[in-house]
């Protein structure tokens, strides 16, 4: 894909679905695109955010670092969805958290000033912005309560069963075991005992990233109780 094609891919993306074609050209000649390895860094906490993002293929993982060098996973992003974007609305932007990629990934990378001036001439994109910056919030909350109120044991299988296609019980992990443990919110040990405990029960078995579920109505019983 070369520059010219920005517009199409945009056009995919419920955030840009409102936008003219004029604002779409616009939007191309102040975007570009980005192609990562696995293991690239597209930006690190605490740089200056200039860009929004949006993810066409592979898969960004967004985390924090803590003072000790304990990361943290905050969110994993793949096709389709946009990061960084609410940045723009503060006057000295900083990327809270370091993206970097999980497998071979394009991005496209999107002024956030030109963005933003742009927004005064499309009421029904800014309620696009605002819409989807609600529905992460929500999804935020609703993470926060999890991690008040569920187990480590209730966040994993919960975790498997939304990787879980809902017509098979055999599925291969995208993301390496460690990092799924950052993003639960639990310690790489303490995964793996939640891991065995589940395969003694026989719920669910775990070989490498393969994944075989033995009793869904247990995994979720598991997480409805």
């Amino acid at each position: 894909m070369d520059s010219q094609n920005i517009p199409e891919a945009l056009l995919g993306c419920h955030l840009f679905s409102e936008l003219t074609e004029l604002q779409l050209d616009r939007v191309r000649r102040h975007s570009h695109l980005i192609d990562m390895v696995e293991g690239e860094s597209l930006f690190f906490q605490g740089d200056e955010a200039v860009s929004f993002y949006l993810v066409l293929s592979g898969r960004i993982k967004l985390y924090r670092v803590s003072p000790d060098g304990k990361e943290k996973v905050v969110e994993i992003m793949e096709s389709g969805a946009t990061f960084a974007e609410a940045l723009m609305f503060m006057d000295q932007p900083y990327y809270p958290v370091t993206a970097t990629a999980l497998a071979p990934s394009r991005v496209i990378g999107i002024n956030s000033r030109d963005f933003k001036s742009m927004l005064r001439e499309s009421i029904d994109t800014c309620f696009l912005l605002l819409g989807s910056m609600c529905f992460r919030l929500r999804g935020l909350i609703r993470e926060i309560d999890a991690l008040s109120l569920d187990t480590g044991t209730v966040r994993t299988v919960s975790y498997l069963l939304q990787q879980a296609p809902s017509d098979q019980d055999n599925f291969e992990l995208q993301v390496a075991k460690s990092v799924i443990a950052s993003r639960l919110s639990v310690k790489p040990e303490t995964f793996s005992r939640i891991l065995k405990n589940l395969h003694e029960k026989k719920i669910v078995s775990i070989d490498g990233r393969n994944v075989m579920i033995h009793d869904r109505d247990a995994m979720v019983s598991l997480c409805s109780g």
